[in-house]
């Protein structure tokens, strides 16, 4: 008798350890799911007070579209702006201290004080093994993870350097659990015509950011919920 209440016991107790392990997998899916439909809904409307911002630099002309595209924006409403580049990368941050130096000296308001720079480990760099790259990947999340958990924005900027999957990853796990909703704003590179870049296209598949902005309608049309806003540079 005593061996039977064993077995039934063991049998209700695994019982339940399946039913709350299933429990937690859909409510996870669940939240995953939210996220990501609400990652891709136009962004309502705030009250018009300063944002703190994540703007992802990238070598090359990565950094020259951004520096332009934020040249258009709205300084005060994207403000404190806090600039990130790979930690091999210094001459996008030399860059971007340039470009909110001449701010600076327009607005009379210090650098200092509505700007940060950062760097982040890369993910791969270029001619990398994609066997090392797995050590340099993970290596570059934990990193991304710190910073974000630090700095913590309320909107990210990218446009398509590799720098910016880590964070744009991490971003979107504090969504679904509940840390901070980071609006992510992806704009495509000029220089992609025909088709997205890895980046561009990781986020657009995943629905990780909450707009997608693309400089070709080509790329519109064969990417549906990007938004077409024509040459930025």
């Amino acid at each position: 008798m005593e061996k039977g209440n064993g077995c039934y016991f063991s049998i209700m107790a695994s019982s339940a350890t399946i039913t709350f392990f299933l429990i937690g997998i859909t409510l996870v899916v669940c939240r995953v799911l939210y996220a990501m439909y609400w990652s891709n809904k136009p962004l309502r409307k705030r009250a018009p007070q300063p944002v703190s911002t994540l703007i992802v630099l990238g070598s090359g002309g990565h950094t020259a579209e951004m520096l332009n595209l934020l040249s258009v924006l709205q300084k005060d409403r994207f403000s404190p702006r806090i600039y990130i580049a790979a930690a091999t990368d210094n001459m996008s941050l030399q860059k971007a201290r340039l470009f909110e130096n001449s701010l600076a000296d327009e607005t009379g308001v210090s650098a200092v004080k509505t700007a940060q720079f950062l760097q982040i480990y890369r993910s791969r760099e270029v001619g990398q093994s994609y066997i090392t790259s797995v050590w340099t990947t993970l290596l570059a999340i934990v990193h991304a993870l710190q910073l974000m958990i630090k700095i913590r924005p309320q909107v990210i900027i990218c446009n398509g350097p590799g720098t910016c999957i880590p964070i744009c990853a991490i971003a979107f796990l504090f969504k679904v659990i509940g840390i901070r909703w980071s609006s992510i704003f992806y704009v495509e590179s000029i220089a992609r015509v025909k088709r997205l870049s890895l980046s561009g296209l990781l986020l657009y598949k995943l629905r990780i950011a909450d707009e997608f902005f693309v400089q070709w309608p080509q790329l519109q049309r064969k990417y549906p919920r990007a938004h077409y806003v024509g040459c930025l540079m």
